[in-house]
């Protein structure tokens, strides 16, 4: 499969009272069409890398599975953007708990709040993993600057699972969805416990981005950028750490900061 995440784009750029043409890089945008069972499941639009990472987190955190072994087989079609995926329980028939939905790589409100399955798939951090204050900053940075794809376009997401020392994997996707349920794939696919984990992210924590903490497992997210009041909430009852606005050598802590220490 090829992990290609970015093309090369002859652009006209207008600067200094100029038009010049010159070479950009832009993102790719792939639409990828999730088949559970023979049943039309979802259909994302995402960057096509780690896409079977994907598609295993988004179906463990929508709670069609709970193991890679719930997975009968997978397959996945590049050439037309298709996953069939053929899995032990006949969960697609519940129609009450699932709807085939489209989802998008935009930033809007939460896709994920309003569905039933939530429920049973966010869970209560249990967690009593500490960071201290200068490893919450240097995993940001180390996480940015390991980037390629966000230096060369600037049209990603990026997030992280580590640990308070090091970063285990980093994912990207225009999607910021995305690239948690591909952080949640490769914890399932390759074993890896979650609760004494921290994921590190690059965008906005919105309720949406929270829950998938919180489906993950993992006790502390720390982002670049601002949380919604509902993340907040939802925080403060999942006794997730939220941690926003690490720049430079400062930060805002929003929820649980027992967390975090000197």
């Amino acid at each position: 499969m090829s992990e290609s995440m970015s093309e090369k784009y002859t652009i006209t750029k207008y600067s200094n009272g100029q038009f010049l043409h010159v070479e950009d890089v832009i993102v790719n945008e792939f639409p990828l069409t999730i088949f559970v069972n023979d049943s039309e499941f979802a259909t994302m639009v995402c960057t096509p890398a780690h896409l079977e990472e994907m598609v295993v987190g988004f179906l463990a955190s929508e709670g069609v599975i709970r193991f890679y072994s719930d997975i009968l087989s997978m397959s996945i079609d590049e050439d037309r953007g298709y996953a069939y995926v053929t899995i032990k329980a006949e969960t697609t028939t519940n129609q009450q708990y699932y709807s085939k939905r489209f989802i998008g790589s935009c930033c809007g409100k939460s896709r994920q709040f309003y569905f039933h399955n939530d429920a049973k798939t966010a869970r209560t951090s249990t967690s009593t993993t500490a960071i201290s204050a200068v490893q919450a900053i240097t995993l940001m940075n180390e996480m940015q600057n390991s980037s390629r794809v966000f230096h060369e376009t600037g049209g990603v997401h990026n997030a992280a699972l580590c640990t308070p020392e090091e970063i285990i994997a980093v994912r990207t996707d225009i999607g910021r969805h995305n690239a948690l349920d591909k952080l949640l794939g490769f914890s399932i696919l390759n074993k890896v416990p979650v609760r004494d984990k921290i994921i590190v992210f690059s965008g906005r924590i919105s309720s949406e981005v929270l829950l998938k903490a919180a489906k993950i497992g993992v006790g502390i997210v720390l982002s670049k950028s601002a949380p919604t009041d509902l993340a907040i909430k939802l925080a403060n009852d999942l006794n997730i750490t939220a941690v926003g606005f690490i720049r430079g050598n400062s930060f805002n802590v929003y929820s649980c900061p027992e967390r975090i220490i000197d």
